[in-house]
């Protein structure tokens, strides 16, 4: 729409396009030359796709424009977390034990590209390119779980999770097969709190408490505008005391997964 802000991601595509038509190119004839289909030059150009690093490396060779697309992806990476989350990032980045409740969603951190691109688009508040932006800010703070010296990561979430349609069946299979395989991995549990348990502390929002290295403790609590973050100590000691009351709600570890993986047959 005229008038609203170009967004570093729409920004490449617009150079992408630029360069493109300069050498005298079709959307068909950079894909031959970048070996990448014709419809994604084609997302990437209108900014609704996020290239991959080797998508702008072939893409800087085959136009000659001096490695101009990949700075400009260096600045669509950092650019895009919105404004007001990047000081969670920070935190979480450094964290040594992430707890996290969710009564909605599946946490971030243990989302699939597919189930957050459905996530982000659902509520039809955020442009193409945002939603392209946030997914790739999401894929990367992932990175975390698999580093050398990863944080424990404790989610808990409510029955309702995985009983919501959030996106098309296939894509609700996926994210379940993902959530069972990351709860493999020693340093990432996850617990439900079962349907039965009714009305419970965790039914008033979301929340995620992060330890840092220095044995203190953030709290990050959603709201429809932004994000929250404080090291209140009377904000955090309250959502403790939710997250306990929520650790003895919810199902062990292993039941929590088959219950997972029971449910996850309901979507095939």
């Amino acid at each position: 729409m005229a008038g609203e802000p170009v967004s570093t991601l729409e920004f490449l595509g617009a150079e992408l396009r630029r360069a493109r038509r300069d050498r005298g190119l079709k959307q068909e004839d950079l894909a031959l030359r970048i070996n990448y289909s014709a419809s994604l030059v084609g997302m990437v150009e209108i900014g609704h796709r996020t290239p991959s690093q080797d998508f702008v490396t072939r893409a800087d060779a085959a136009l000659e424009i001096g490695g101009l697309l990949g700075r400009l992806l260096t600045l669509v990476r950092a650019d895009a977390a919105p404004p007001w989350f990047r000081e969670w990032i920070s935190v979480e980045r450094e964290a040594t034990l992430i707890r996290w409740f969710e009564p909605s969603l599946v946490p971030g951190l243990v989302q699939t590209e597919a189930y957050a691109r459905a996530v982000l688009r659902g509520g039809r508040m955020l442009r193409e390119s945002e939603v392209e932006q946030r997914i790739t800010s999401r894929m990367e703070r992932q990175a975390i779980l698999g580093r050398e010296t990863p944080p424990e990561v404790v989610a808990v979430i409510d029955e309702a999770v995985l009983r919501r349609a959030v996106a098309e069946p296939a894509v609700m299979v996926e994210q379940f097969e993902h959530l069972l395989r990351v709860t493999e991995q020693p340093n990432v549990t996850v617990h439900v709190v079962p349907a039965e348990a009714g009305m419970h502390a965790g039914l008033a929002g979301p929340f995620i408490l992060a330890r840092t290295p220095d044995g203190g403790e953030v709290a990050h609590v959603d709201t429809p505008l932004r994000a929250h973050v404080t090291d209140r100590s009377e904000d955090v000691d309250n959502l403790r005391r939710r997250w306990e009351s929520l650790r003895g709600e919810a199902l062990p570890r292993r039941a929590s997964r088959e219950l997972i993986r029971e449910l996850a047959k309901s979507w095939t």
